[in-house]
């Protein structure tokens, strides 16, 4: 199974075909959008996290492809110093996708790094600098 963020960038052409709907019905893929731009007759872009077996990715990616899209694998990552989080809980004030939450009643916080869209708040946001950018692990696009 592979999990993966893309970037897509649409060209004017490509905006008004139902793309994301063609991946999971034709490709049997699941996604999440985590974070689009696309405006009818203009060119888009959108963050989507991609699941699905390693054959069907690849279709489903080569598929974006010959439809005119630009696809990115994201360039970072958000992940967690645990040596420096001191579980305050301030990330998760400013967390758009609840990727990090408090677990209570133990009153830990939680990241889930599929559900996090790279928004990189919670980096501005952590005092203790726990929150860090770090490349991407590189998936070889089809």
């Amino acid at each position: 199974m592979v999990s993966k963020m893309l970037v897509l960038k649409f060209p004017k052409m490509a905006v008004q075909k139902p793309v994301v709907c063609n991946l999971a019905r034709d490709f049997d893929l699941t996604f999440n959008i985590l974070n689009a731009t696309i405006f009818p007759r203009k060119e888009g872009q959108m963050v989507l996290q991609l699941f699905g077996t390693k054959a069907n990715f690849d279709r489903g990616v080569e598929y974006l492809k010959d439809q005119g899209i630009l696809v990115q694998s994201t360039r970072e990552e958000i992940a967690r110093n645990e040596s420096r989080c001191v579980q305050c809980g301030w990330c998760t004030a400013v967390c758009p996708t609840g990727a990090l939450y408090i677990k209570r009643p133990e009153l830990e916080v939680v990241f889930d790094e599929e559900a996090c869209s790279v928004c990189k708040l919670c980096v501005r946001t952590c005092p203790y600098r726990a929150m860090e950018l770090v490349p991407a692990e590189d998936y070889p696009l089809a």
